[in-house]
């Protein structure tokens, strides 16, 4: 370790900065944030510093720095844009047993600020011993892209509660136990969500006589998108890495999966034409019990939950059984299938509506609104339609729509096995037949089609820059 991570009460403390530019202010902001007196030397001001000089924030003295000014303070920042003068000041403190941070001079530092995420009262420093300032500040943007700003309230709720965690709970066993709960589960959750009155009362919750022994688990709805993993969100992420149960579909793509915890139970309850590993009702019933026994459920599906994924008869019964849920949408098959095919489902001069419908209803028929999805300047997106392609295509032209309209048909979209079959109503069966799509796939009608030659994008790997493409448009 090169350097001495430490944290430092700054409260009410006196400072001293030399310098005036806007490296100045940023080492300002910091010491003010962290409480800080701060005296601040120079001549001229930069805007920012103008600002909060002129607001009382800080004490200027707008004149060159003199070595009378060293005396009497916790540290000092050397923030000038002469060499010469940052290393006298560094010499000074040095002989009066001052820390010094000087500015892009490492060799003349006693102490480094280092790249902070603040979550306050949660703060992470990053620091590269003084060799990479900006791979520090890299670093540090990765994490606050992975760190929530909801942490900071959940380190507040969890000190307001501590020495009532304390009474409550005398073995230690019993309070790491409490505290896991709270931070890596519905507490924790509810207060990054913005839930903050219903994560207050899950946690009295736990705190009831009988909270050890009840020990109520929880279900996460997670949208898995349609397979990319790099679409995944942040949430959906963090809570895949809690659950101690997955429950998965088939349309969940191996990467994806692989992203869960590595000792976690996984179930599959797939579903495919004809066949169910388990069949709905089952579903159902299994993440209420897995979470009364007390486990995080993980329940994955492809897509979004609520988009054709019966996320919301899963959750019917939940909230029946008295199951805590939670609900964290993914990208539906629609918009990453469409996206990665360079067809946008709307556009001003050809379409300005979209719609979703499915392929199959329940009862295993076809029988959807044709006159509504045979409206013009619309785009019509079916959902598992590759085995009703033939009526699909029927009905339309049944119902006024040009044998001649622009569809796609588009194969395990956002992944490497992706492939974009484009035609006209009139033509795509036969081509659908002579080289047979492999499911999942999307069917895309509408005008809108005709602009993927333009804005096709995404190669997959090992395919040409259109894709493995059949086109007769």
């Amino acid at each position: 370790m090169e350097l001495l991570p430490i944290f430092l009460d700054m409260k009410g403390k006196s400072c001293l900065v030399v310098g005036g530019g806007a490296t100045a202010a940023r080492k300002v902001g910091n010491l003010l944030r962290a409480g800080a007196a701060v005296t601040l030397v120079s001549p001229a001001l930069c805007e920012s510093l103008a600002r909060q000089a002129e607001a009382g924030e800080l004490r200027h003295l707008a004149r060159a720095f003199e070595p009378a000014d060293i005396p009497g303070h916790r540290l000092i920042i050397a923030a000038t844009d002469d060499r010469e003068v940052n290393r006298r000041i560094a010499s000074l403190a040095n002989a009066a047993d001052i820390p010094v941070n000087v500015v892009d001079d490492p060799d003349a530092c006693t102490f480094v600020l280092p790249s902070i995420v603040d979550r306050s009262p949660v703060t992470i420093a990053v620091s590269t011993g003084k060799t990479s300032p900006v791979l520090a500040r890299m670093l540090r943007t990765r994490l606050e892209a992975i760190i929530p700003a909801g942490y900071g309230r959940l380190a507040e709720l969890s000190g307001r509660y501590r020495e009532r965690v304390k009474a409550r709970f005398s073995e230690q066993r019993d309070r790491r136990r409490f505290w896991d709960r709270v931070l890596q589960g519905g507490v924790a959750e509810r207060i990054l969500a913005g839930q903050f009155e219903e994560a207050e009362a899950v946690i009295e919750q736990e705190l009831a006589p009988d909270a050890l022994e009840r020990d109520m688990g929880e279900v996460y709805l997670v949208g898995a998108g349609p397979g990319d993993p790099d679409l995944i969100s942040f949430r959906a992420l963090r809570l895949m890495q809690q659950a101690d149960v997955v429950v998965y579909d088939r349309l969940v793509a191996e990467p994806i999966l692989s992203m869960t915890r590595r000792d976690a139970r996984r179930i599959y309850v797939g579903k495919e034409r004809n066949h169910h590993a388990m069949r709905q009702e089952e579903i159902n019933r299994l993440l209420a019990d897995l979470a009364k026994d007390g486990h995080r459920v993980l329940r994955l599906k492809g897509g979004d939950p609520f988009i054709f994924g019966r996320g919301g008869e899963e959750i019917d019964t939940l909230a029946a059984e008295g199951v805590p849920f939670q609900v964290i949408p993914g990208i539906t098959a629609a918009s990453g299938c469409a996206a990665y095919a360079g067809i946008p489902l709307t556009h001003r001069d050809y379409a300005q509506s979209v719609t979703f419908v499915t392929g199959h209803l329940k009862d295993g028929t076809i029988d959807l609104n044709w006159t509504a999805l045979a409206q013009p300047r619309q785009t019509v997106v079916f959902y598992m339609g590759l085995v009703g392609l033939p009526i699909i295509v029927e009905r339309l032209i049944a119902h006024g729509v040009s044998p001649e309209m622009p569809i796609a048909l588009i194969q395990q979209g956002t992944t490497h096995l992706q492939r974009v079959y484009t035609g006209t109503l009139a033509t795509i069966r036969a081509i659908v037949e002579a080289d047979p799509p492999v499911p999942p796939t999307l069917l895309i009608v509408g005008e809108v089609v005709r602009l993927r030659d333009k804005l096709n994008w995404y190669s997959p790997p090992d395919q040409p820059v259109q894709g493995a493409t059949t086109s007769i448009l």
